[in-house]
């Protein structure tokens, strides 16, 4: 008996693991900051419906996880054959929000004001952040968009898998589930890149991000 539960044990655990890395979103690669894609005099130009677009976040931690949304400022970008050819994209900070916990407890304000704080994305010094476009290109099937990821002091180039589709006068971009290793834009807090000794009280370097981006012809 006790070397059936010890086999059974062990299948559990096995398909936990599995599905664990099965589920797990895909680093974005990560380069150095490149030069931004120019607009040509025969691209189609879209301004982003800022009511129509979000962010949305999940961080991780050993005891769990948080997840919310970001806001676009504004954005514009254009379309060439359709193909994204170049783009802009200003992201409010202070758009922050927190989904997981429910918006009239105290913890909700708590963790949003944090994220806002100097530990994490010091907004009242940097209260926008800017994602410009600078290559889109297939890649075994997929459609990989690249551009300057600017956040707080620090810019780095990231490309990702998305779906651009146009229907009339109407261009959506969205994104597959992916991650940032916040760490390159000096995220500092509860880091294992920036601090030692902080046991089970570290949060995951690894930012989960999902965009999804509504525009009309302007």
């Amino acid at each position: 008996m006790k070397k059936r539960f010890l086999t059974v044990l062990t299948v559990a655990t096995l398909a936990i693991a599995f599905t664990s890395c099965k589920d797990k979103a895909k680093e974005a690669e990560t380069t150095e900051a490149e030069v931004a894609a120019e607009t040509t005099d025969v691209s189609t130009k879209y301004k982003v419906d800022t009511e129509r677009s979000t962010i949305m976040w999940t961080g991780h931690k050993p005891t769990g996880s948080h997840n919310g949304t970001i806001a676009l400022d504004s954005g514009v970008v254009t379309l060439n054959n359709d193909t994204l050819e170049s783009g802009t994209f200003l992201i409010d900070m202070n758009s922050i929000t927190v989904k997981d916990i429910p918006a009239e407890e105290e913890d909700n304000a708590k963790l949003t004001g944090h994220l806002k704080s100097p530990d994490f994305f010091h907004v009242e010094q940097f209260p926008v952040s800017a994602f410009e476009v600078t290559g889109m290109e297939t890649v075994e099937g997929k459609t990989m968009l690249s551009g300057n990821l600017k956040m707080k002091d620090a810019v780095n180039n990231i490309k990702i898998p998305v779906t651009v589709d146009q229907n009339g006068d109407a261009l959506t971009i969205t994104s597959e589930t992916f991650t940032i290793d916040r760490s390159k834009w000096n995220v500092q807090y509860g880091s294992k890149s920036f601090f030692d000794n902080l046991g089970d009280k570290f949060i995951n370097d690894e930012i989960e991000l999902q965009i999804n981006i509504t525009a009309t012809k302007a």
